[in-house]
């Protein structure tokens, strides 16, 4: 069972390494990324100010001391100077405490002063690397968005980008129907050319009786033309009605024509 889990918390972590492989932008991790250091140097920074203000503290109350025991050494000698031995003796003691706690201040002071220098010196350092991965991150930036442009462009050209995926998916599908509506009109033609289906419009016919108008539409054009020959060489009535007969009598007898009358002077 143990076994299973493992395998079940590799697969979840594999995939979803690969989930946020394919959301991760390195522009904006490196932002990111830049945006982190600049609030660390700007935590050092703080860190510097505060060591920076612990240390004028300390010199401050140095300062006032050693203002107490110069004024507690005068006391001591004007006391020493009027025989008061006792208020004497008690100034110089009052003095060593305080030039006790000075000490120890100096050693703080010291000890700040140091730390100061330290933090002073890494915050210098810190700004250089912050100032060296802007550099870096902005050269990495622009190769990035280069890069990826190019790709994209060559994507375009060699119509494997996803846009152009769906332009040419849809240019096969207009092709294929184009195809197949061609196809389905030529052999629906070719059904009705055959006679296996009928023309309820009329206006299409079969083989046979296309050939059939086409030698109705021949014996019309002959017996015309025999009618012409038999007018121009001026042949009898009977042929002119036999020709005309062979049009179905479609003409009538010839009318004599009438002769000239002359009027007699």
């Amino acid at each position: 069972m143990s076994g299973v889990m493992k395998r079940m918390g590799m697969i979840f972590r594999a995939k979803a390494n690969k989930a946020l492989d394919r959301a991760e932008d390195p522009r904006e991790t490196l932002d990111y990324s830049y945006q982190k250091q600049l609030e660390l140097l700007q935590k050092v920074r703080r860190g510097v100010a505060d060591v920076a203000t612990s240390r004028k503290r300390l010199e401050l109350q140095l300062n006032q001391l050693q203002k107490q025991s110069s004024t507690l050494e005068d006391q001591g000698r004007k006391a020493l100077a009027l025989g008061r031995e006792d208020l004497a003796r008690e100034a110089l003691s009052r003095r060593a405490a305080l030039q006790q706690q000075v000490s120890d201040l100096e050693v703080q002071h010291q000890t700040l002063q140091g730390e100061e220098e330290k933090l002073t010196l890494a915050a210098q350092r810190l700004q250089a690397k912050v100032d060296a991965f802007r550099t870096k991150k902005e050269t990495i930036k622009a190769t990035y968005t280069a890069a990826e442009a190019q790709t994209r462009i060559g994507e375009a050209f060699s119509g494997i980008s996803e846009e152009m995926g769906d332009v040419g998916m849809a240019i096969q599908r207009a092709e294929d129907k184009t195809a197949t509506l061609q196809a389905r009109a030529g052999a629906i033609d070719e059904l009705l050319a055959s006679g296996a289906l009928d023309d309820s419009s009329g206006l299409h016919k079969d083989d046979i009786q296309s050939e059939l108008d086409r030698l109705s539409g021949g014996t019309d054009v002959e017996l015309e033309l025999q009618r012409m020959k038999a007018e121009l060489a001026g042949g009898s009535s009977s042929s002119q009605q036999a020709i005309e007969g062979g049009q179905g009598n479609r003409g009538q007898q010839a009318q004599p024509q009438d002769t000239p009358r002359f009027d007699k002077q």
